[in-house]
């Protein structure tokens, strides 16, 4: 365009800006806002180069009116949205009015001050003047937009310019927090200029805000909004606009909880305020507030205060964490849904969630966050803490149990989930677990008030209920005031006691009918607790193994009286106590005794048949029998069970079974068999004879049950049981992160038709027979490993018919960690080889499906079938990510030794220069050379050639599939360190052509995202650097990228032939290299079909100087040249 005609339209839409629009209350939004975009793509066009004047006009036009002024404010809100936060135009331009705009920054905020205080200055004085409303509105206008504009550049300028002249701009803001129309917009710029980060010297001003006068304004707008958010004309709906900016006050006050944690304590030598006591009575009301947003809001700031090494120390934080214990006991009760009125902050609710899930799911974040801020104030205040659990437990404890209105699905006087009584109990249960858990991990023991915490633990035992959701509440306090007992050892009966007829508890009225979800609950959560405690304390608990065993047989003795995995659960605690007799004989001898039912059972004849044969297998279970009536009373439910039962408690064995920690006592008990070369013990598992009995036909079942998935055994399954092997709906709704409904599910039986008990016996089945496996390798050790031909019979039971497991059913074996190095070869390798170049081949044959499949449907189609069927698309694609992700970490395991590197320290002084806002996303990701080197098994692996091509194969093929957490580990971690192994060697052309095209395909897949971008340019990088010198093939790959420019590739191509240049000039390497692939980077799919705005650079505002050719020209080294001369010989 000729500048006669830039002038002209310069001069036109300057003349819209002074009088082309209508008065400020009556002209559209969307006209101002499109006038003012007009203008700002001029100025990124133009400004500073040909228009130095545009600052003055735009000040010029404001004293034109209010209209005027509101587009101006409108223009440099743009401009620095467009130059600073979106970053629209190319970098040069970027830096040119970026740096013309930080120059006069001064003038800008003076400008921008001086505008805010006229207009606001006329707000008030007009605003109780009668027949001025319009005139009153339109200065309300200009102060709204001007404080709009006012936080586009207080999040990015240099520091110096918000706290110039004794913070003036922090004292006009909190002056505004009194005015009702404006107060919202003032402290959302408060709120960003408080949480900036920079240099502690320039942001020590930032504490002029906990004077008397400041904190007086934020506390009285708090006061005065909070009244006003609750409108009482509308039965106690919620003033939206008061409301947020209740949130705003709340988080200004966080963050001047973050600049008080940075400053005091630091270099900069700031005092604890004086007015601290304030701040935290006000940081305190927003914690008692009825809205969850805000109590949420406020945790993090308690635990930087509580957890900060001088003001946890302060007694004014002393005294507030008492103040805070007891607003826990309140806030930590489940109340407030949006779909109920049972407490003022329903109301506040229905603002922030759509829907009880959504509440649920904050509120069990915010109670994780209540809990670690609950235990750091239980350090500043041990003992107050412990009076105030103690005081609330007893409360409980004294207190009858209100049920409230029962449900139809609920017992009469039993709680629901959501009754009074229950939610109470539960709150109390979490705050005592918190605060005694706490309790004994910092008080010595001579300091533990071990008589009132045994009169409480006391308290608990004798309570007696027979409401579920209660008791499992008794339970937990009962497991978490157990330490105690440790002190007084005569009571550890009175508590076994207590817990023992939990797992067989029973509601009188549901003997013969299905158990409730509670009452399952309370069962499972007994033999917890009887796991936890002889997991902890297993020597403590040792003197009563002899009643805990009886008991138990006691229990056995009853068939229908426990199920298979509370028996199980029972067994795992026996065997915890049995680690602790330190004689292996003894403990052999037991646990012969122990699996001896199993044995017999698992070795029987009839077993093997139903294990090794498919057929046979399906018809024990009942599998291939078609049921009329899916709730029919189930026959072949005892075969299942007894299949479960065997898997459980060898499981059990393998996971609890273990020689004493202590080798001295180890081998006193008889635990070591011989020491290695270097003196280290081998160890025996008294456990290892019966377990190496079951485990032949362990694998049968596992080949047993792969073989299911064959067609032949597909089609015998009966009509009715047609769908068992498909995924269950849980595990669905987890892979689509579908969160678990909040109903009140406690209260309902359980009822799972025959259909649903099948398939979660298939399903729980085949997890315990890979868990089996995978700990059976730590269990046994040698006596596992040293079996003779292991890994033929796992290669023909685990691995085989792996085509036809659905994805679903894959699970890897966690065999590798525990291996010893001299099974490396005998064992992995035989193992590791085909199961690699199986899960390629599955691999990329599932991406290939995923990425060819289009979700379109014919138009007649049902609705219904069209959407199921897009689910299960979906539902396949993310298992497909979560088994790469598990094939990318046994890689991982498998070949790699992790070699951290030290972060570099944070920099918060990016404030203040021309530079401060990075010049391009991708330059602010670091990405250092992968320092990752092989394991010895890696380089057991990598001596097979087969192996090593796979592993190569799936690393770089896993770069160009749909998932972008893989591409970046697999980038940043595994490629190059496989990879670098063989660049000594060669190459095929072909091998490198592929390795490299391969790169650059993950670039086009994942390039838009920027993590993804810096791992996949730095390898692309360091594979062209290494190899190009050998391999004239990459130029030509090189040549493919589109948009590339010729010439820079040229000179960057003799670069990388020529030897290495220095680490400044590296720096400047890896950034042209970045430069000539961008062409190769994907754009997301909302940027395909954008059209491309071209800005032409002007005249550059930054002229480099000449560097001087001979330092001897340079006057000031004459000095330098004088000091050495002979001269100086004397001095």
């Amino acid at each position: 365009m000729a500048p006669q005609e830039k002038l002209q339209l310069k001069n036109c839409t300057m003349g819209l800006l002074s009088d082309g629009t209508h008065p400020i209350l009556q002209e559209e939004c969307h006209v101002k806002d499109a006038l003012s975009r007009i203008v700002v793509e001029m100025i990124k066009r133009e400004w500073p180069q040909h228009w130095p004047d545009m600052l003055k006009e735009m000040e010029a036009l404001t004293a034109m009116g209010d209209a005027q002024t509101e587009l101006v404010m409108l223009v440099l809100l743009r401009l620095a949205e467009d130059v600073i936060t979106f970053q629209t135009l190319p970098t040069q331009r970027r830096r040119d009015i970026q740096h013309t705009l930080t120059q006069n920054m001064d003038s800008i905020f003076t400008f921008l001050l001086g505008i805010l205080q006229l207009h606001v200055n006329e707000y008030n004085k007009l605003k109780c003047v009668a027949g001025l409303e319009l005139k009153t509105k339109a200065h309300w206008r200009v102060g709204v937009t001007t404080l709009n504009t006012l936080a586009g550049y207080i999040d990015w300028v240099a520091l110096s310019h918000i706290t110039n002249e004794n913070c003036r701009l922090l004292e006009i803001l909190c002056l505004l927090l009194s005015e009702p129309e404006l107060q919202l917009e003032a402290a959302e710029c408060l709120l960003i200029a408080i949480s900036r980060k920079g240099k502690l010297e320039e942001r020590k001003p930032f504490m002029v805000l906990f004077d008397e006068v400041a904190m007086n304004y934020i506390l009285s707008a708090a006061q005065s909004a909070d009244g006003a958010a609750l409108c009482k004309q509308s039965s106690g709906a919620v003033v939206e606009r008061r409301y947020t900016f209740l949130k705003r006050l709340c988080q200004v006050l966080c963050a001047l909880g973050s600049q008080i944690c940075s400053l005091v304590g630091s270099d900069v030598e700031v005092q604890v305020p004086v007015n601290l006591n304030k701040y935290m009575e006000a940081l305190l009301a927003f914690t008692t507030h009825p809205s969850q947003f805000l109590r949420s809001s406020t945790q993090m700031t308690w635990g930087n205060l509580f957890r900060h090494e001088i003001l946890s120390k302060d007694p004014v934080i002393g005294q507030m964490a008492i103040k805070y214990l007891r607003v826990a006991k309140i806030n930590l009760v489940k109340t407030g849904f949006p779909s109920k009125n049972d407490c003022p902050g329903c109301e506040f609710s229905r603002v922030d969630f759509d829907s009880d899930e959504d509440f649920n799911c904050l509120f069990n974040s915010f109670r994780a966050q209540q809990g670690e801020t609950v235990r750091l104030a239980c350090k500043i205040v041990p003992f107050e803490a412990f009076q105030i659990a103690k005081e609330w437990a007893q409360h409980q404890i004294n207190t009858p149990i209100d049920a409230g209105n029962t449900t139809p699905k609920t017992e009469k006087g039993l709680c629901s989930a959501f009754s009074l009584s229950a939610v109470q109990w539960d709150a109390m249960t979490f705050f005592t677990e918190s605060v005694f858990g706490q309790l004994f991990k910092i008080l010595e023991k001579e300091k533990l008030p071990i008589d009132d915490g045994m009169e409480l633990l006391q308290m608990v035992v004798n309570y007696e209920t027979r409401d579920p959701l209660i008791l499992s509440c008794v339970l937990t306090i009962i497991s978490t005031l157990f330490p105690f007992v440790k002190h007084q050892p005569h009571f550890l009966p009175q508590v076994l006691y207590k817990i023992f007829p939990a797992i067989t508890f029973e509601l009188v009225e549901e003997r013969k009918a299905p158990r409730t979800r509670a009452v399952k609950n309370v069962r499972r959560h007994a033999c917890s607790s009887i796991i936890r405690m002889c997991r902890d304390y297993s020597d403590f608990i040792l003197p009563c193994f002899d009643m805990m065993y009886a008991h138990v047989k006691s229990l056995f003795s009853n068939e229908m009286l426990l199920t298979q995995m509370e028996k199980c659960a029972l067994i795992e605690a026996l065997i915890l106590i049995s680690n602790q007799f330190k004689d292996y004989n003894k403990q052999k001898a037991f646990l012969e005794e122990l699996m001896a039912p199993v044995t017999t059972q698992w070795l029987s004849e009839e077993m093997r048949s139903v294990l090794w044969d498919p057929a046979t297998f399906l018809a024990y279970v009942g599998a291939d029998q078609v049921i009329s009536d899916p709730d029919t009373e189930d026959q072949m439910g005892i075969n299942r069970s007894r299949i479960s039962f065997c898997v459980y408690t060898i499981l059990g064995v393998v996971k609890r079974a273990r020689w004493p920690a202590d080798p001295e006592e180890a081998k006193a008990g008889g635990f070591v068999v011989s020491t290695t070369s270097d003196g280290t013990p081998v160890y025996r598992n008294p456990c290892a004879e019966p377990l190496q009995a079951l485990l032949p036909n362990l694998l049968a079942l596992v080949r047993t049950h792969n073989s299911l998935f064959l067609p032949e055994n597909v089609n015998r399954l009966s009509k009715t049981f047609a769908r068992v092997y498909d995924i269950m709906d849980m595990e669905k709704n987890s892979v689509l992160g579908i969160p678990q409904p909040v109903l009140d599910s406690y209260d309902s039986p359980v009822y799972r038709n025959i259909v649903e008990r099948m398939q979660g016996f298939f399903s729980s089945l085949y997890e315990n027979c890979y868990q089996v496996l995978g700990n059976t390798g730590p269990c046994l050790q040698q006596d596992f490993y040293a079996i003779e031909g292991l890994a033929e019979q796992i290669v023909g039971s685990a691995f085989i018919h792996l085509d036809s497991v659905p994805d679903h059913r894959l699970r890897p074996l966690q065999l590798v960690i525990s291996c010893p190095h001299e099974y490396y070869d005998s064992l992995l390798c035989p193992l590791l080889g085909p199961l690699f170049a199986y899960l390629q081949q599955r691999l990329s044959f599932r991406w290939q499906v995923i990425n060819q499949r289009t979700s379109l449907c014919a138009q007649e189609e049902d609705e219904a079938y069209e959407e199921n069927h897009v689910t299960q698309e979906m539902v396949e694609e993310q298992l497909l990510r979560l088994v790469t992700r598990e094939v990318i970490d046994l890689l991982s395991v498998t070949c790699i030794t992790r070699k951290c590197p030290e972060l570099s320290a944070n920099k918060e002084d990016a404030d203040g220069d021309e530079e401060m806002v990075s010049m391009d996303s991708s330059q602010g990701i670091q990405v250092n050379t992968p320092t990752d080197e092989l394991s010895e098994l890696g380089k057991c692996l990598l001596r097979s050639e087969d192996i090593y091509m796979n592993l190569l194969t799936i690393c770089f093929n896993s770069l160009s599939w749909k998932d972008t957490i893989n591409c970046q580990r697999t980038a940043g971690v595994l490629c190059w360190t496989l990879l670098k192994q063989v660049l000594g060697g060669n190459l095929l052309p072909e091998a490198v052509t592929w390795i490299y095209t391969s790169v650059l395909k993950g670039l086009q897949m994942h390039g838009q995202h920027e993590g993804c971008s810096a791992a996949l340019t730095q390898l692309a990088f360091l594979i062209y650097e290494s190899l190009r010198p050998r391999y004239a093939e990459l130029r030509f790959v090189m040549n493919q990228i589109p948009d590339i420019q010729v010439d820079a590739l040229e000179q960057f191509d003799q670069k990388a032939i020529q030897p290495a240049v220095t680490k400044a000039g590296e720096k400047k390497k890896k950034e042209q290299f970045r430069r000539l692939i961008a062409g190769a980077v994907g754009k997301p799919l909302g940027q395909q079909f954008k059209k491309e705005v071209h800005i032409r650079n002007l005249p550059s505002l930054f002229k480099k100087p000449k560097p001087t050719k001979d330092v001897l020209e340079n006057t000031d080294s004459a000095g330098l040249i004088a000091l050495f001369s002979p001269d100086r010989d004397n001095c």
